[in-house]
């Protein structure tokens, strides 16, 4: 088996708030980060956005966006290796997740679109991709799938911790304690519910923006308690951990109606309070937040989040991780795990029964 541990892999990641592809360089034996490289994150324009977003579902045909998707992956690849420096002999590996457009574990389904053998073709660097789909046919919920690389970044920090991405859909990693030889029992993880998607999608239904830069109109918005209590009031949120949830399960029309800002407050407060209903749901309450994903971007929602949570909250760069980075890292993480047969998931992380790996190999 290969030495990975001394080559680079490339993990890339194209999240659920459509905004583009992470991408970035790293080394591990399968067990520790050895080296972090260069990342870069490659936008979408768009008319590429907005043909990717009607795939979303599957209601429309992918194959046109698949392989613009990949395509794009693999200038992605070009571009972070001229960045580092290196040599394509120099990565042995690409972790490609792909970009989820249909996730019902309750059906048995997971579908991530991206064209493998097309990006290892492009390329000629080996890919490992489909992480999802075989937790998901052992019973597990597919996602989240960041917490083993979580645990093995914290290693040396304080212990109860949680970390929380927020991404398009916002999800939480529990780690007990720092016993790096029993890790797999100190491991808890779920989507909390929305991330950053609906607040994303009202702001550019409203003003053709992207996003709620900074949190200005949430910021002076006020939050509805009557369409907060409305969204709130969704079966999700009395599931037992660990669970998962597409992008689009939620329903933010109980916000139509209000005002631009009114609106952005009020599915700002959701998501934080959303975060909130898990802690209950925690064997204990964890003493530190660090957060990750474009959500840490975000002041207000980060104000919110330690207002409801009543714990240090802090962007993952309070212990000098990358949060542009993370995504993208934990999928060269899991690429490597992914060769070398380690488990991906595990019964506490998405409900799988037993540890469990995954990943399809294709070879250039």
């Amino acid at each position: 088996m290969q030495d990975f541990g001394t080559f680079w892999t490339i993990g890339l990641m194209s999240g659920t708030s459509l905004d583009g592809i992470d991408a970035a360089l790293l080394k591990s034996d399968g067990e520790k980060v050895l080296a972090f490289g260069p990342r870069l994150t490659l936008d979408y324009d768009d008319d590429f956005r907005e043909a990717l977003r009607a795939t979303l579902g599957g209601k429309e045909p992918v194959q046109a966006v698949e392989r613009a998707l990949t395509l794009r992956h693999a200038e992605a690849v070009a571009q972070l290796i001229a960045k580092a420096g290196i040599e394509r002999s120099e990565v042995a590996l690409l972790g490609f997740h792909g970009h989820t457009i249909f996730h019902a574990p309750d059906q048995g389904r997971t579908w991530q679109i991206g064209d493998a053998a097309l990006l290892a073709q492009e390329t000629g660097i080996d890919v490992v991709a489909d992480f999802r789909s075989r937790d998901v046919s052992l019973g597990g919920q597919g996602a989240p799938f960041a917490p083993l690389f979580h645990a093995a970044l914290s290693r040396d920090l304080e212990k109860p911790l949680a970390v929380l991405n927020i991404g398009g859909v916002a999800n939480v990693t529990w780690i007990a304690k720092s016993d790096a030889d029993d890790v797999e029992s100190n491991l808890l993880a779920c989507d909390t519910g929305p991330g950053n998607a609906l607040i994303n999608d009202w702001v550019e239904r409203h003003t053709g923006q992207a996003m709620d830069e900074g949190g200005m109109l949430a910021k002076v918005g006020k939050v509805n308690k009557a369409a907060l209590d409305a969204m709130l009031d969704h079966d999700y949120f009395a599931l037992a951990l660990p669970k998962s949830l597409d992008r689009d399960d939620f329903d933010p029309s109980p916000v139509e109606g209000l005002s631009l800002e009114d609106g952005a407050a009020t599915l700002t407060a959701f998501t934080s309070s959303a975060v909130a209903r898990v802690v209950p749901q925690l064997p204990q309450a964890p003493g530190r937040w660090l957060v990750t994903g474009g959500g840490r971007h975000n002041p207000t929602l980060m104000d919110m989040l330690s207002d409801e949570l009543g714990v240090p909250v802090e962007p993952v760069e309070a212990v000098a991780w990358d949060g542009d980075a993370l995504e993208a890292q934990a999928f060269a993480y899991l690429a490597v795990r992914s060769r070398l047969g380690l488990p991906l998931s595990l019964p506490g992380t998405t409900g799988v029964k037993q540890a469990t790996t995954g990943g399809v190999f294709t070879a250039v």
